[in-house]
């Protein structure tokens, strides 16, 4: 078959790699229909994200129709239009019990390696370093999914493939983005990033009663997206953010921060985040939490920070003493996106919402390398990439 392969540090390829095949009885075989590119493939591609091979299969957004099951998956049929959420998870231990998917004790083969970076292992995950499982991804042909009868949700045939196809990650994240913000009816919620996450962690906010939004970037597409979707914008590059966060809530400050921007902060726009990009050049550091400390100074007294961003390692000089003088509660985490495909679903299909919105370059597999790179370096309008093999 034909896949995405990393093989280094700027570097993927489109290579011809071997068909999946049937491991485990709990295994499932899906042929890809759409596959998309994550803003969290991007730090793989600039090498943030250690214990990656060269050629691993990435991806993590995907979906298809299922072409071969083993013996004890018995909630899907050949020919199931099916989502695959990026976290594989067992549903038998006491996390995916307690609905804390992505914390899964069981799926991660290298939880050894994990455990030493972070204390315990989470859960493996579809198309990331060895750290986190070695499972090959879906930017390719065929995917094998682990688990498939507790992971894949089935999808109807009057939804589309870009309707469904974010179920597998960055809805669900947006989702719980703003659950993990405590947002009461009417609060302020400022989140930086109008990347894929930050568009849907926009409109989950308003679904869960936000009263208003408050969205930071410099894109000029990705903030008109954003103000498309019902939020504020602040060009970061135009105007100090903790200022005008602290004039358009006469000084009080917003009551939730969401961070989706997460490691790759941009390197400019204040002074910190100049040093933060230095430092991680150098080895100084890992993450760029340049947002991070600004939502911390942001946030209002006895507020609540959210962070679905991805962060890898290490990031230098965060304020706790603020965290902690302040009264903020802090929530993290990768996303539990079993617990969230079913109920976004039924959103998807009352007409709720309608995810496509965030598509703006459709590609084929072969044009991986391109997009990388485009959407890396915010070129050609790029915000979201989906891909369909075969054509």
């Amino acid at each position: 078959m034909r896949a995405l392969c990393w093989h280094g540090k700027g570097d993927v390829r489109v290579d011809t790699v071997p068909d999946p095949k049937i491991q485990h009885a709990r295994d499932a075989i899906i042929k890809i229909t759409a596959c998309a590119i994550c803003g969290s493939d991007l730090h793989l591609f600039d090498g943030y994200q250690p214990t990656m091979e060269s050629g691993d299969i990435l991806g993590h957004e995907n979906m298809g129709e299922v072409i071969e099951l083993g013996s004890e998956v018995t909630n899907l049929a050949i020919g199931d239009r099916v989502v695959v959420p990026f976290t594989i998870s067992c549903g038998n231990c006491w996390f995916c019990q307690q609905g804390l998917f992505s914390c899964c004790d069981r799926t991660n083969p290298n939880a050894e390696v994990a455990a030493k970076a972070m204390g315990q292992s989470p859960a493996g995950l579809f198309g990331f370093s060895h750290m986190l499982g070695g499972y090959s991804g879906g930017q390719a042909e065929y995917l094998r999914v682990p688990m498939a009868d507790i992971g894949p949700i089935k999808i109807p045939d009057s939804i589309t493939d870009e309707q469904a196809l974010f179920l597998s990650d960055i809805f669900p994240t947006g989702y719980m983005a703003a659950v993990n913000a405590q947002i009461e009816p009417g609060d302020t919620v400022a989140i930086w990033g109008c990347g894929p996450v930050g568009q849907f962690a926009i409109r989950s906010a308003l679904m869960l009663g936000a009263g208003r939004i408050i969205a930071i970037d410099e894109v000029p597409e990705r903030l008109e997206m954003a103000e498309a979707g019902g939020a504020e914008i602040i060009d970061f590059s135009k105007a100090d953010v903790h200022e005008e966060l602290m004039r358009r809530t006469n000084k009080r400050g917003p009551d939730s921060c969401i961070d989706a921007v997460g490691c790759e902060a941009s390197g400019h726009g204040s002074a910190d985040a100049v040093l933060d990009k230095v430092k991680a050049a150098t080895f100084l550091a890992t993450d760029r939490v340049h947002v991070l400390r600004q939502a911390i100074m942001a946030c209002r007294k006895a507020g609540t920070i959210s962070i679905p961003g991805f962060y890898v390692g290490m990031g230098d000089k965060i304020p706790l003493g603020a965290a902690m003088n302040k009264g903020l509660t802090i929530k993290t985490g990768q996303t539990h996106v079993q617990a969230y495909t079913r109920p976004l679903l039924a959103k998807i299909i009352e007409g709720e919402i309608d995810p496509s919105f965030v598509v703006t370059h459709p590609a084929s597999l072969e044009d991986a390398p391109e997009m990388y790179q485009k959407f890396r370096d915010k070129e050609a309008g790029v915000i979201k990439v989906v891909m369909r093999p075969g054509r």
